[in-house]
Parts: structure tokens; sequence; C-alpha cells
């Protein structure tokens, strides 16, 4: 294998799995160390600075950052990743001095985003503080889209979204409540300079099946949500099904216990493997004596008198047919009782507003045609974010699709080439104290992840806004913050120190180094003390070795950042550096010293 080139921002930054897989990069292991020390204000800033909203979502976010966490290779559960996160904005008190200064010299370019969803306004994020002109428009008399209209109170407390939405509406943005673009011709004759659509996916699928039109106690999900937030719905039946297994459907059936519903049961056409919804949604749903049925495939409605009584369902039972493939079968059919369903099998775009002769193009699937790195349209100034660009995903992907959206914006406003992106920068320093002593904790805790603290089974219905989960308290904190393994902190290997004693693989406790003869990759994955078979993840291969032309091979996969071989190498081979990874943001692309921060 060729040796392994460090200085490449992009080797390191998948090594921190978590900050690889979160869609913003967050850098995660520095927040956490921030919380360790008790500078709440600087970790909830760190975090602001790539996800935007770390109360909002330190409560709702998917968490893709914990799946990929390195803890979970060493026992069950990773840390608490996103929880962290929601310690830090609880802790961080008024963050308002810290913020971007706004100029007030203003550049002279206009910017109107359709939607006042987490898409656009991370776009206001980012573009104001450069002088940018921010006009948003909102269909409803409130901002926050379908944060505010889609996820329940008992989730995410409207104290907590308020305050995250108004940091960003206080640098000046231009809120338009209650304007509804219905013409994208017209707004483009207002001359601005660019526009972004964060519309989200606002139209709910429906299920055309006999029986539909038959009763008016069948609800879509998203917009019965939504009737609820705004206090239009304040009731349902006690018999209640949930059509769907992705996270609004468990939104759904939880809300319906909130508003009167004692017997709700979700329905799942598959098995629960392939459930959509986060693992999370799902206990939290059946800690509240939610029912879940799976192989259940809608057959129809039963309506008598029109009165709404029933859903007739098909039982499935699956296999796999000789290609591979899950195929159902039919074994029965079954009646539950009901009055009322909630449709939550997904959700939809909805562009009748964009007339389709002004130059953006769309799909077969009516979805609009975006270049997936520069955010832009087929109409040059015209952008999309969010759930209106690719479809229903979590805010984190929103947020993201933001600060793309903004750097795309701000070069096209400044002519300059948008496909054209600053490239991820590194710093890369060590943490050396002294001679066996580093400035982070490299002690393996054994603790288990802790477990969040939720608001007793029956006082939680008292009320739809009580917020369940009560967060960590700060001793709770401090125990699951040390369950961090510190990714970020690297294993540096200098070859021409080694001295190939084997001091470093006597002590590794992952058997994660070998020293070998280089060869092809397959080879080498296959005859190291473990063999490597995780291909997602790097071997770091050194430079040849002094004294028998061998490399050291280092199984990235296995590595816990213990530093032990850094402590035990005897001519300072081995160093713990912390690399700290720079992601461009618009602020960066008039910044003369990016490059060299790179």
């Amino acid at each position: 294998m060729k040796t392994t080139n460090v200085s490449n921002p992009n080797y390191f930054h998948r090594v921190v799995d978590c900050q690889w897989a979160c869609p913003a990069h967050t850098d995660v292991p520095e927040y956490i160390r921030l919380l360790a020390q008790g500078r709440y204000r600087d970790s909830y800033l760190l975090n602001r600075a790539s996800n935007v909203f770390p109360g909002i979502l330190g409560r709702v976010c998917d968490r893709p950052c914990e799946p990929a966490c390195r803890r979970s290779r060493v026992e069950e559960k990773p840390v608490a990743i996103c929880r962290l996160k929601r310690v830090a904005a609880d802790l961080a008190g008024d963050v308002r001095p810290w913020l971007p200064k706004i100029p007030k010299k203003k550049n002279g370019k206009r910017i109107a985003c359709i939607g006042a969803g987490c898409a656009s306004l991370t776009v206001a994020n980012d573009l104001l503080p450069l002088g940018y002109d921010v006009t948003i428009f909102e269909q409803f008399e409130v901002p926050g889209g379908l944060m505010r209209t889609n996820i329940p109170a008992f989730r995410l407390p409207e104290n907590v979204l308020d305050d995250e939405i108004n940091m960003i509406l206080e640098m000046g943005v231009d809120l338009r409540l209650g304007e509804k673009i219905t013409s994208m011709r017209e707004l483009i004759a207002e001359n601005f300079d660019a526009v972004f659509i964060g519309t989200g996916a606002p139209r709910g699928k429906d299920l055309t099946i006999p029986g539909r039109e038959d009763s008016d106690r069948i609800h879509i999900g998203i917009d019965w949500l939504e009737s609820v937030a705004f206090e239009h719905t304040k009731s349902i039946g006690q018999k209640v099904l949930i059509i769907g297994v992705g996270n609004t459907a468990m939104d759904c059936c939880r809300t319906a216990l909130r508003l009167g519903g004692n017997d709700v049961k979700v329905m799942a056409r598959k098995p629960r493997n392939y459930f959509k919804a986060s693992d999370w949604e799902l206990e939290d749903a059946e800690e509240e004596q939610v029912q879940i049925l799976v192989n259940h495939s809608p057959n129809k409605f039963v309506v008598e008198d029109s009165t709404l009584v029933g859903m007739q369902f098909d039982r499935l039972e699956y296999r796999y047919d000789s290609n591979g493939r899950l195929t159902p079968e039919i074994v029965g059919q079954e009646i539950v009782p009901c009055d009322d369903v909630i449709l939550a099998i997904g959700q939809e775009n909805a562009f009748t507003w964009i007339e389709r002769d002004i130059g953006i193009d769309f799909d077969e699937w009516g979805m609009p045609v975006i270049d997936k790195i520069t955010h832009q349209s087929t109409l040059p100034g015209v952008f999309f974010g969010g759930d209106a660009a690719f479809g229903p995903e979590n805010i984190i992907w929103a947020v993201e699709h933001g600060h793309q959206s903004a750097i795309s914006i701000h070069r096209h406003c400044t002519e300059q080439n948008i496909e054209e992106r600053l490239p991820v920068g590194m710093n890369l320093s060590t943490t050396k104290m002294s001679i066996h002593e580093w400035s982070f904790s490299n002690d393996f805790d054994p603790s288990q992840r802790r477990k969040m603290r939720h608001v007793d089974l029956q006082e939680r219905f008292n009320e739809l806004n009580i917020e369940v989960e009560l967060g960590f308290s700060s001793t709770e904190a401090e125990v699951e913050i040390e369950r961090c393994l510190n990714c970020d902190i690297q294993t540096v290997f200098t070859a021409k120190l080694c001295i190939e004693c084997d001091a470093c693989i006597d002590v590794c406790p992952v058997r994660c180094l070998t020293m070998t003869d280089n060869t092809k990759e397959d080879d080498l994955r296959n005859k190291l003390t473990s063999p490597a078979l995780n291909k997602d993840q790097a071997l770091f291969v050194s430079e040849e070795l002094p004294q028998t032309g061998r490399v050291m091979v280092k199984d990235e996969n296995l590595c816990v950042h213990c530093s032990l071989c850094a402590e035990r190498c005897p001519t300072g081979a081995w160093d713990m550096k912390k690399s700290t990874i720079l992601i461009p943001y618009a602020k960066d692309e008039d910044s003369d010293q990016w490059q060299k921060a790179g």
C-alpha cells in the first residue's frame, strides 16, 4: 500500500467517525471536552458554528453521529452525543453578545428566502454578517416551518424553538409572516439578487384504498400535527390507528395519546428491522404503551353509516425470493377497530407555485433539478435546500444545505464560480504536556451510557406541551462526558524515530498495530495482528522503517485513541496530536487567512 498522507484533512476527518457522520460536521469531541471543563457557552458556540440550532437539535436530531461513535466498538452503546449537545444549550446562558456582528454598511445585495424553516434560517445566519439584506417569506403567522408545525411540544418546547430562531431574526431579517408565495415569476420580478427555496416537503402522502372518501375521521399525518400545533385540533377518538412507522408516525401516535386516545396502534407493513423511525423514537412510543403491529398491509377503510369503525388489513408473511429480494405473501385478513386513522406514510414536495416556463427544470417525480454541491437549480441565482431540495430528511441535513447554499449565493452575488469551493483545512497540534502527560483525559472509563430521566408516565399526559425528556443533570453529564474516547486526538507516527522495539504493539489493548512487510491492501489487511475486515475505515501505513524496511500499520477501525502507544514509546515515534478540521463557510470566502489556515 501507499504511505498514508496524514496531511490530507480528509484522512483524519474520517477517523473522527462522529464528526464525519454528521452532515454539518460538528466538532463533537471538542465540544464534549469544553463541557468537561464547564465551558458551556464555548461548547454551545462551537456547536452553533456548524449546526446553528444546538438546543433544538439536542432534542430532535436524528443523531447520525451516534451509530458511528467509536465507543460502540468497545461496548454496546455509543456516547450520548445528542444529549450532551442539549446540556451545552441548557447551561450556556445568553450567548447573543458573542454572535457574529452585523455590519452597519450593507453590501447592497438582496436575498429572498421562501419558508422560515431551518434551511432558510441557516442561509440568513450565514449571509447577514456579510452585509446581505435577507427577506424571509413565511405563509404562517409564526416562523419555524416544519420544526414548529410537525414536531410536538413534548419533544421540542416552544421556548427553545423561539429562542434559537430569534437569535437569527434579531440579526436583522426582514420577516414577512403570513405571506404565501403564489408565483415564482412574480417574486423574481422583484429583482432579488438570489432566491433560496426552503419550503420543506409540506404535502403528506394519501392512501387511496376503498372507503377513503367515506369518512372525515381519516387524517393526513403532517396536516393533523399542524392542526394540533395551532390548537385547531384538541381531541381525538379513543381508538386510533397510525399507518406508517417513520418518525412522523411516532409523533402522531404519542400526540394522539395526549389528546384522548387510550388505544393507539401503529400499523407497519414490513418487519421491525425495516422501520424508518429511529430506535429511540420507537422506544419512547412503546414506553407510552403504543402497540406496534407488523406485517399488516392496509386493504380498506371500514365505514358503516358514514362512521369509521375500523380498517381491514392483509396479514403478510415475508420470504426472500431467488434474487434475494424480500417478497410478501398474504396469509389472511384482519379488521382492526378504530375511531380515527392518521396516515403517516411519507411526505412530498409541492411546487405548484413555480411556473414551468421560467427556467427551473423538474424531473419525472416533480422534483427540481439541483446540483448536489452548489444547490443551484437550472435557473442561475435560484437555490434549493432542506426537504425542498432532495426530499424529506432530518433538520441537520437542512442546516448543512443552508450552509452550502449560502456559500453558493455569496459566490453568485460576487460573480465568482459557484462550483469552486474552498478546501477543507486542518490544524494538527501536539497534546503533550510532559513525557507521559497529555492535555486530555485518556483513562478509559468503563461507565455505561447514562439513562435519560423522563417525566413520570402519568404526569406527561396532563398537558400536551410537557417536555418528556428532562435532560442530564450536571453529574450525569460528567459521567457521560468521560465515555468519549477523544477520537480527534490522533496517534501520529514518525517512522524515522522508530527503533522497532515492539513496545507499542505489546501495550496496545485492542491489537490495532502491526509491523510487517508492505504489500497490496487486501493482503495487508489479512496479515495484521487482527485482520482488518472493515474496508470503510482506512489503514494507516507508515513510511519504511529505518532498520528493516518494514512498515508500521494501524487499523483505524480498532484504535480507541488510548495513547498507550505514545506513553510506552521510548523514542517519541508516537505522539498524540489533536486534529482540528476546518470547515469553510460563506464568511471564509473573503478570508485571506483561510488558505494559510488550511
